[in-house]
């Protein structure tokens, strides 16, 4: 058993990077509009990507509305992209929880 957390262990750190990564204000807003948007469970790793693009855009656009220059992420670092999956896995983890909480209410 100890050999297997040994391997399960990192993974399971990654989704806790993910989730929180995404849980800020808004992450939390993207996640519950990206769930109100999914009608099918199936679709969640194409919103999930939509989500983590949207979040991307609002990190590099927020900085020009409110004065500064415009600055491109670093596409060519390796650690940008180690971001980029963890908020990734992150949306799929926020999401499939307001989904199952959007579920569970519209039934009510």
């Amino acid at each position: 058993m100890e050999n297997a957390m040994q391997y399960i262990q990192p993974v399971l750190d990654f989704f806790a990077a993910g989730f929180d990564q995404v849980n800020a204000i808004q992450g939390i807003i993207i996640g519950v509009l990206a769930a109100f948007v999914l009608r099918r469970y199936s679709r969640i790793l194409v919103i999930g990507f939509v989500a983590t693009l949207i979040h991307l855009i609002v990190d590099t656009a927020l900085p020009v509305i409110q004065g500064a220059e415009l600055k491109l992420p670093p596409l060519a670092d390796v650690s940008w992209w180690q971001y980029v999956a963890t908020l990734y896995v992150g949306y799929l983890v926020i999401i499939t929880v307001f989904y199952i909480l959007k579920k569970i209410l519209i039934r009510s």
